[in-house]
Protein backbone atom coordinates (compact mmCIF):
# COMPACT_ATOMS: atom_id res chain seq x y z
CA UNK A 1 0.00 0.00 0.00
CA UNK A 2 1.25 3.48 -0.87
CA UNK A 3 0.23 5.60 2.09
CA UNK A 4 -1.02 9.13 1.72
CA UNK A 5 1.69 10.33 4.08
CA UNK A 6 4.78 9.00 5.85
CA UNK A 7 6.76 10.66 8.67
CA UNK A 8 10.20 12.07 7.94
CA UNK A 9 13.27 11.12 9.99
CA UNK A 10 16.89 12.08 9.42
CA UNK A 11 20.29 10.66 10.35
CA UNK A 12 20.41 13.21 13.17
CA UNK A 13 16.95 12.64 14.66
CA UNK A 14 17.91 9.91 17.13
CA UNK A 15 21.22 11.60 17.93
CA UNK A 16 19.51 14.85 18.88
CA UNK A 17 16.80 13.13 20.90
CA UNK A 18 19.42 11.25 22.89
CA UNK A 19 21.30 14.51 23.39
CA UNK A 20 18.20 15.96 25.07
CA UNK A 21 18.67 13.46 27.88
CA UNK A 22 22.40 14.14 27.98
CA UNK A 23 21.47 17.78 28.61
CA UNK A 24 19.28 16.70 31.56
CA UNK A 25 16.53 18.95 30.25
CA UNK A 26 13.66 17.14 28.55
CA UNK A 27 10.89 19.64 29.36
CA UNK A 28 10.10 22.74 27.32
CA UNK A 29 12.45 25.56 26.32
CA UNK A 30 15.60 23.47 26.35
CA UNK A 31 18.54 23.48 23.96
CA UNK A 32 16.62 22.37 20.89
CA UNK A 33 13.62 24.60 21.49
CA UNK A 34 16.00 27.56 21.53
CA UNK A 35 17.69 26.37 18.32
CA UNK A 36 14.28 26.09 16.64
CA UNK A 37 13.30 29.57 17.84
CA UNK A 38 16.49 31.02 16.35
CA UNK A 39 15.89 29.18 13.07
CA UNK A 40 12.36 30.49 12.68
CA UNK A 41 13.15 34.06 13.68
CA UNK A 42 15.90 34.13 11.07
CA UNK A 43 14.01 32.40 8.27
CA UNK A 44 10.63 34.06 8.87
CA UNK A 45 12.17 37.41 9.81
CA UNK A 46 9.75 37.73 12.71
CA UNK A 47 9.88 39.38 16.13
CA UNK A 48 8.58 36.40 18.08
CA UNK A 49 8.58 32.69 17.25
CA UNK A 50 7.39 30.30 19.94
CA UNK A 51 7.24 26.53 19.64
CA UNK A 52 4.00 25.03 20.94
CA UNK A 53 2.70 21.50 21.16
CA UNK A 54 0.39 21.77 18.13
CA UNK A 55 -1.00 24.07 15.48
CA UNK A 56 -4.18 23.98 17.54
CA UNK A 57 -2.27 25.41 20.52
CA UNK A 58 -0.95 28.25 18.36
CA UNK A 59 -4.51 29.10 17.29
CA UNK A 60 -5.70 28.98 20.89
CA UNK A 61 -2.96 31.41 21.87
CA UNK A 62 -4.00 33.73 19.04
CA UNK A 63 -7.61 33.58 20.22
CA UNK A 64 -6.59 34.53 23.77
CA UNK A 65 -4.40 37.35 22.48
CA UNK A 66 -7.32 38.69 20.45
CA UNK A 67 -9.10 39.53 23.74
CA UNK A 68 -12.33 38.04 22.47
CA UNK A 69 -15.46 38.38 24.55
CA UNK A 70 -18.51 36.08 24.45
CA UNK A 71 -20.51 36.86 21.33
CA UNK A 72 -17.61 38.46 19.43
CA UNK A 73 -17.31 37.27 15.83
CA UNK A 74 -14.36 35.97 13.80
CA UNK A 75 -14.70 35.65 10.02
CA UNK A 76 -13.15 32.53 8.46
CA UNK A 77 -13.69 29.86 5.81
CA UNK A 78 -15.72 26.75 6.54
CA UNK A 79 -13.40 24.57 4.45
CA UNK A 80 -10.77 24.03 7.14
CA UNK A 81 -9.94 21.80 10.09
CA UNK A 82 -12.08 22.16 13.20
CA UNK A 83 -9.17 23.64 15.21
CA UNK A 84 -9.47 26.87 13.21
CA UNK A 85 -12.95 27.47 14.60
CA UNK A 86 -12.61 25.63 17.91
CA UNK A 87 -9.88 27.97 19.16
CA UNK A 88 -12.28 30.90 19.03
CA UNK A 89 -15.30 28.96 20.29
CA UNK A 90 -13.29 28.17 23.43
CA UNK A 91 -13.14 31.93 24.09
CA UNK A 92 -16.91 32.27 23.66
CA UNK A 93 -16.57 33.84 20.22
CA UNK A 94 -18.67 32.97 17.16
CA UNK A 95 -16.93 31.84 13.96
CA UNK A 96 -18.66 33.37 10.94
CA UNK A 97 -18.20 31.38 7.76
CA UNK A 98 -17.92 32.79 4.24
CA UNK A 99 -17.43 30.86 1.02
CA UNK A 100 -14.09 30.10 -0.64
CA UNK A 101 -12.71 30.85 -4.09
CA UNK A 102 -12.94 28.14 -6.73
CA UNK A 103 -9.39 28.66 -7.98
CA UNK A 104 -7.20 28.58 -4.85
CA UNK A 105 -9.78 27.21 -2.38
CA UNK A 106 -9.03 30.01 0.10
CA UNK A 107 -11.46 32.42 1.73
CA UNK A 108 -13.13 34.61 -0.88
CA UNK A 109 -11.84 38.06 0.01
CA UNK A 110 -14.70 39.68 -1.91
CA UNK A 111 -17.22 38.21 0.53
CA UNK A 112 -15.51 39.24 3.78
CA UNK A 113 -16.72 42.82 4.04
CA UNK A 114 -20.39 41.84 3.74
CA UNK A 115 -19.95 39.51 6.72
CA UNK A 116 -18.58 42.23 9.04
CA UNK A 117 -20.86 43.38 11.85
CA UNK A 118 -20.42 45.48 14.98
CA UNK A 119 -19.40 42.25 16.74
CA UNK A 120 -16.59 41.35 14.32
CA UNK A 121 -13.17 41.43 15.94
CA UNK A 122 -10.91 39.42 13.64
CA UNK A 123 -10.42 37.68 10.30
CA UNK A 124 -8.82 34.25 10.33
CA UNK A 125 -7.51 33.33 6.90
CA UNK A 126 -6.43 29.77 6.08
CA UNK A 127 -3.72 29.29 3.45
CA UNK A 128 -5.09 26.09 1.97
CA UNK A 129 -2.53 23.68 0.47
CA UNK A 130 0.16 26.25 1.29
CA UNK A 131 -1.14 28.75 -1.28
CA UNK A 132 -1.58 32.29 0.01
CA UNK A 133 -4.90 34.03 0.47
CA UNK A 134 -5.23 37.44 -1.20
CA UNK A 135 -3.49 39.13 1.71
CA UNK A 136 -3.32 42.71 0.41
CA UNK A 137 -7.09 42.88 0.15
CA UNK A 138 -7.61 41.15 3.50
CA UNK A 139 -5.16 43.46 5.28
CA UNK A 140 -6.83 46.50 3.74
CA UNK A 141 -10.26 45.36 4.92
CA UNK A 142 -8.88 44.68 8.40
CA UNK A 143 -7.23 48.10 8.60
CA UNK A 144 -10.39 49.94 7.54
CA UNK A 145 -12.54 48.06 10.04
CA UNK A 146 -9.96 47.89 12.86
CA UNK A 147 -9.81 44.09 12.85
CA UNK A 148 -7.04 41.67 13.76
CA UNK A 149 -5.78 39.27 11.08
CA UNK A 150 -4.81 35.79 12.20
CA UNK A 151 -3.13 33.54 9.65
CA UNK A 152 -3.79 29.82 9.91
CA UNK A 153 -0.56 28.84 8.17
CA UNK A 154 -0.70 25.19 9.25
CA UNK A 155 0.01 24.06 5.67
CA UNK A 156 2.09 27.04 4.62
CA UNK A 157 5.65 26.35 5.74
CA UNK A 158 8.07 28.04 3.31
CA UNK A 159 5.25 29.68 1.32
CA UNK A 160 5.28 33.35 0.40
CA UNK A 161 2.94 36.07 -0.83
CA UNK A 162 4.64 38.82 -2.82
CA UNK A 163 7.92 37.77 -1.25
CA UNK A 164 6.65 37.81 2.34
CA UNK A 165 6.57 34.57 4.37
CA UNK A 166 3.04 33.45 5.15
CA UNK A 167 2.25 33.65 8.85
CA UNK A 168 4.11 36.97 9.18
CA UNK A 169 1.80 39.25 7.18
CA UNK A 170 -1.12 39.43 9.59
CA UNK A 171 -1.02 40.24 13.30
CA UNK A 172 -0.40 36.60 14.26
CA UNK A 173 0.55 33.40 12.45
CA UNK A 174 -0.02 29.77 13.42
CA UNK A 175 1.89 26.81 11.97
CA UNK A 176 1.55 23.05 12.41
CA UNK A 177 4.28 20.40 12.51
CA UNK A 178 1.93 17.42 12.61
CA UNK A 179 3.38 14.49 10.71
CA UNK A 180 1.11 15.25 7.73
CA UNK A 181 2.94 18.54 7.18
CA UNK A 182 6.07 19.34 5.15
CA UNK A 183 8.18 19.90 8.26
CA UNK A 184 7.17 17.68 11.15
CA UNK A 185 7.85 16.66 14.72
CA UNK A 186 5.05 14.11 15.04
CA UNK A 187 2.94 16.68 16.83
CA UNK A 188 3.95 20.31 17.16
CA UNK A 189 3.29 23.88 16.17
CA UNK A 190 4.57 27.45 16.09
CA UNK A 191 3.14 30.83 17.02
CA UNK A 192 4.65 33.91 15.38
CA UNK A 193 4.06 37.66 15.51
CA UNK A 194 5.81 40.89 14.60
CA UNK A 195 3.81 42.94 17.11
CA UNK A 196 5.93 43.75 20.18
CA UNK A 197 2.97 43.96 22.53
CA UNK A 198 1.50 40.67 21.33
CA UNK A 199 4.95 39.06 21.45
CA UNK A 200 5.44 39.84 25.12
CA UNK A 201 1.99 38.64 26.13
CA UNK A 202 2.25 35.52 23.95
CA UNK A 203 5.28 34.40 25.92
CA UNK A 204 3.25 34.70 29.15
CA UNK A 205 0.19 32.90 27.78
CA UNK A 206 2.40 30.05 26.55
CA UNK A 207 3.87 29.67 30.06
CA UNK A 208 0.56 29.04 31.88
CA UNK A 209 0.01 32.77 32.29
CA UNK A 210 3.24 33.33 34.22
CA UNK A 211 6.25 35.57 33.61
CA UNK A 212 8.56 32.57 33.99
CA UNK A 213 10.56 33.35 30.84
CA UNK A 214 11.40 36.81 32.16
CA UNK A 215 12.59 35.19 35.39
CA UNK A 216 14.99 32.86 33.56
CA UNK A 217 16.34 35.84 31.60
CA UNK A 218 16.97 37.67 34.88
CA UNK A 219 14.42 40.38 34.15
CA UNK A 220 12.44 39.71 37.36
CA UNK A 221 13.61 38.24 40.69
CA UNK A 222 10.73 35.77 40.87
CA UNK A 223 7.94 34.64 38.60
CA UNK A 224 4.23 34.52 39.29
CA UNK A 225 0.82 34.19 37.67
CA UNK A 226 0.10 37.43 35.77
CA UNK A 227 -2.37 36.57 32.99
CA UNK A 228 -4.58 33.83 31.60
CA UNK A 229 -2.76 31.08 29.77
CA UNK A 230 -2.14 27.37 29.48
CA UNK A 231 0.66 24.83 29.12
CA UNK A 232 1.50 25.19 25.44
CA UNK A 233 5.19 24.24 25.54
CA UNK A 234 6.35 21.09 23.73
CA UNK A 235 8.93 18.80 25.25
CA UNK A 236 12.50 19.44 24.12
CA UNK A 237 12.39 15.88 22.75
CA UNK A 238 9.80 17.10 20.23
CA UNK A 239 11.95 20.16 19.50
CA UNK A 240 14.98 17.95 18.88
CA UNK A 241 13.01 15.94 16.35
CA UNK A 242 11.82 19.14 14.69
CA UNK A 243 15.30 20.65 14.54
CA UNK A 244 16.70 17.55 12.85
CA UNK A 245 14.08 17.97 10.13
CA UNK A 246 14.57 21.74 9.83
CA UNK A 247 18.23 21.09 9.00
CA UNK A 248 17.18 19.33 5.79
CA UNK A 249 14.18 21.54 5.05
CA UNK A 250 15.64 22.72 1.73
CA UNK A 251 15.93 19.12 0.53
CA UNK A 252 12.42 18.33 1.72
CA UNK A 253 10.94 21.34 -0.02
CA UNK A 254 12.78 20.67 -3.27
CA UNK A 255 11.61 17.06 -3.29
CA UNK A 256 7.98 17.91 -2.57
CA UNK A 257 7.84 20.59 -5.27
CA UNK A 258 9.47 18.15 -7.68
CA UNK A 259 6.79 15.52 -6.94
CA UNK A 260 4.06 18.18 -7.25
CA UNK A 261 5.35 19.16 -10.70
CA UNK A 262 5.50 15.52 -11.83
CA UNK A 263 1.85 15.09 -10.89
CA UNK A 264 0.89 18.34 -12.58
CA UNK A 265 2.69 17.58 -15.83
CA UNK A 266 1.25 14.06 -15.91
CA UNK A 267 -2.35 15.24 -15.50
CA UNK A 268 -2.41 18.56 -17.36
CA UNK A 269 -3.88 16.84 -20.41
CA UNK A 270 -6.75 15.50 -18.28
CA UNK A 271 -7.53 19.09 -17.33
CA UNK A 272 -7.41 20.22 -20.96
CA UNK A 273 -9.91 17.46 -21.77
CA UNK A 274 -12.21 18.71 -18.98
CA UNK A 275 -11.89 15.57 -16.88
CA UNK A 276 -10.33 17.09 -13.76
CA UNK A 277 -9.22 20.46 -12.45
CA UNK A 278 -5.67 20.86 -11.15
CA UNK A 279 -4.36 23.19 -8.42
CA UNK A 280 -3.82 26.87 -9.24
CA UNK A 281 -0.78 28.84 -8.06
CA UNK A 282 -1.26 32.62 -8.60
CA UNK A 283 1.75 34.60 -9.81
CA UNK A 284 2.03 36.45 -6.47
CA UNK A 285 2.24 33.15 -4.56
CA UNK A 286 4.81 30.40 -4.20
CA UNK A 287 4.21 26.66 -4.26
CA UNK A 288 5.55 24.83 -1.20
CA UNK A 289 4.56 21.37 -2.43
CA UNK A 290 2.37 20.72 0.57
CA UNK A 291 -0.49 19.11 -1.30
CA UNK A 292 -1.48 17.93 -4.76
CA UNK A 293 -5.18 17.50 -5.31
CA UNK A 294 -7.54 16.68 -8.16
CA UNK A 295 -11.03 18.13 -8.44
CA UNK A 296 -13.66 15.91 -10.03
CA UNK A 297 -17.02 16.70 -11.57
CA UNK A 298 -19.15 15.11 -8.86
CA UNK A 299 -19.19 13.00 -5.73
CA UNK A 300 -20.00 9.80 -7.60
CA UNK A 301 -16.95 10.04 -9.84
CA UNK A 302 -14.71 10.89 -6.90
CA UNK A 303 -16.00 7.91 -4.92
CA UNK A 304 -15.27 5.59 -7.84
CA UNK A 305 -11.80 7.11 -8.21
CA UNK A 306 -10.87 6.64 -4.54
CA UNK A 307 -12.09 3.02 -4.68
CA UNK A 308 -10.17 2.40 -7.90
CA UNK A 309 -6.92 3.65 -6.36
CA UNK A 310 -7.55 1.62 -3.22
CA UNK A 311 -7.79 -1.51 -5.38
CA UNK A 312 -4.36 -0.56 -6.69
CA UNK A 313 -3.05 -0.26 -3.09
CA UNK A 314 -2.91 3.54 -3.23
CA UNK A 315 -4.49 5.57 -0.43
CA UNK A 316 -5.82 8.88 -1.79
CA UNK A 317 -8.24 10.54 0.67
CA UNK A 318 -10.64 13.43 0.30
CA UNK A 319 -10.34 16.29 2.77
CA UNK A 320 -12.52 18.46 5.01
CA UNK A 321 -16.19 18.08 5.77
CA UNK A 322 -17.24 21.78 5.83
CA UNK A 323 -17.52 23.12 9.35
CA UNK A 324 -20.82 24.86 8.64
CA UNK A 325 -22.40 21.44 8.09
CA UNK A 326 -20.83 19.79 11.17
CA UNK A 327 -22.92 19.40 14.36
CA UNK A 328 -20.63 21.72 16.35
CA UNK A 329 -20.57 24.19 13.47
CA UNK A 330 -24.34 24.38 13.50
CA UNK A 331 -24.32 24.81 17.28
CA UNK A 332 -21.56 27.37 17.75
CA UNK A 333 -21.10 29.18 14.43
CA UNK A 334 -22.85 31.33 11.83
CA UNK A 335 -22.84 31.22 8.05
CA UNK A 336 -22.71 34.60 6.33
CA UNK A 337 -22.84 33.64 2.65
CA UNK A 338 -24.06 30.84 0.39
CA UNK A 339 -21.52 28.01 0.60
CA UNK A 340 -21.88 26.63 -2.91
CA UNK A 341 -18.17 26.42 -3.73
CA UNK A 342 -17.25 25.08 -0.29
CA UNK A 343 -19.82 22.30 -0.63
CA UNK A 344 -18.73 21.51 -4.19
CA UNK A 345 -15.04 21.32 -3.29
CA UNK A 346 -15.74 19.13 -0.28
CA UNK A 347 -17.56 16.64 -2.51
CA UNK A 348 -15.08 16.56 -5.37
CA UNK A 349 -11.52 16.97 -4.04
CA UNK A 350 -9.03 14.09 -3.74
CA UNK A 351 -5.48 14.37 -2.40
CA UNK A 352 -2.69 12.26 -3.86
CA UNK A 353 0.13 10.76 -1.76
CA UNK A 354 2.83 13.32 -0.96
CA UNK A 355 5.79 12.77 1.35
CA UNK A 356 9.57 13.26 1.37
CA UNK A 357 10.57 9.61 1.04
CA UNK A 358 8.15 8.76 -1.77
CA UNK A 359 10.02 6.89 -4.49
CA UNK A 360 10.00 7.40 -8.25
CA UNK A 361 8.53 3.93 -8.58
CA UNK A 362 5.65 4.88 -6.28
CA UNK A 363 5.06 8.15 -8.15
CA UNK A 364 4.96 6.30 -11.46
CA UNK A 365 2.49 3.78 -10.03
CA UNK A 366 0.20 6.58 -8.82
CA UNK A 367 0.34 8.45 -12.12
CA UNK A 368 -0.31 5.25 -14.06
CA UNK A 369 -3.31 4.41 -11.86
CA UNK A 370 -4.86 7.87 -12.27
CA UNK A 371 -4.53 7.72 -16.05
CA UNK A 372 -5.91 4.17 -16.17
CA UNK A 373 -9.00 5.28 -14.25
CA UNK A 374 -9.94 7.61 -17.10
CA UNK A 375 -9.22 4.97 -19.72
CA UNK A 376 -11.96 2.86 -18.11
CA UNK A 377 -14.61 5.10 -19.65
CA UNK A 378 -14.99 7.70 -16.88
CA UNK A 379 -14.84 10.41 -19.52
CA UNK A 380 -16.96 13.00 -17.73
CA UNK A 381 -16.56 16.68 -18.47
CA UNK A 382 -15.99 19.17 -15.71
CA UNK A 383 -19.07 21.13 -14.71
CA UNK A 384 -19.24 24.86 -15.38
CA UNK A 385 -19.21 25.58 -11.64
CA UNK A 386 -15.43 25.32 -11.79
Amino acid sequence: MINFNMPTFTDKTTEYILDVFAQNHASGDGKYTKLCHEWFKKNLNCEQALLVHSGTAALEMAAILANLQPGDEVIMPSYTFCSTANAFVLQGAVPVFVDIRSDILNIDETKIEAAITSKTKAICCVHYAGVACEMDVIMDIAKRHNLLVIEDAAQAFDSKYKGKPLGTIGDMGCFSFHETKNIMSGEGGLFVTNNDELAERAEIIREKGTNRSKFFRGQVDKYTWVDKGSSYLPSDVVAAYLYSVLEISDKIQSKRVEVWKKYYNAFVQLEKEGKVKLPTIPTDCTNNGHMFYLLFNDLETRTKFISFLKEKDIYAPFHYIPLHSAPAGVKYCKTASPMEITNKISNTLVRLPMFYDITNKEIEKIIDAVLKFWKKGNNLELSESF
